[in-house]
């Protein structure tokens, strides 16, 4: 009798490894697709994920991000660009500011430019920009982020209502090189799986919180 319930517990254990696995491994390659995505239909508004700015500088993440926009932009995917984020404490401008600054002074005009100055990670930031588009009466976005990032953002956005695609930028320092991608591709594995277990989000690096 011990030796079978041993050889159960055994087989449990080994069928639940083999299904964390298959979730991890089907959860990164489903990360890994999206990433190589480039979705761009005509929508209510283009989003720009906030990452790092210095003093209302975008960091270079942020800057491919801000010149990803601006080419969707002039593509006329949206007739706005909505940047989004908040600021660290001691910080003078959000993320938000800094990226509309950015791109006003790359020419899109303030009625095309909206900054969304709030959320300290992807989550909050999404929930930010749903409120807004209830309050205009938007439906649909074009996201903007790191390849990487895209899955976990369109995500955080269709939960917060809203109808997201995502098309990713090809430029900065998330796309560099395999072995930056492949620590990125881990770090969005983990973060996506604990989004979907338990609806928080997680502060980290640029394109993980």
């Amino acid at each position: 009798m011990a030796g079978w319930a041993g050889r159960l517990v055994t087989r449990v254990v080994g069928a639940a490894v083999t299904a964390l696995v298959l979730l991890v491994g089907s959860t990164a390659l489903a990360i890994w697709w999206t990433a190589r995505q480039d979705a761009r239909p005509a929508s209510d508004a283009i989003v720009v994920l906030g990452s790092a700015q210095y003093n209302g500088v975008p960091s270079s993440i942020f800057e491919a991000r801000l010149e990803h926009a601006l080419d969707l932009y002039s593509d006329g995917v949206a007739p706005v660009v909505v940047t989004v984020g908040g600021k660290k404490s001691g910080d003078a401008f959000t993320e938000a500011e800094a990226g509309r600054d950015y791109l006003a002074a790359a020419g899109i005009p303030a009625d095309g430019l909206l900054a969304v100055p709030e959320g300290v990670d992807t989550l909050e930031s999404m929930r930010a920009v749903a409120s807004v588009f209830a309050d205009r009466g938007w439906s649909s976005a074009v996201l903007v982020t790191d390849p990487w990032h895209a899955m976990r953002a369109e995500r955080m956005a269709e939960d917060a209502g809203i109808d997201a695609t995502s098309s990713p930028t090809r430029q900065g320092p998330a796309v560099q090189t395999r072995a930056t991608q492949f620590r990125y591709i881990l770090r969005e594995t983990a973060a996506y799986l604990l989004y979907r277990a338990t609806g928080e989000s997680v502060a980290g690096a640029p394109g993980i919180g």
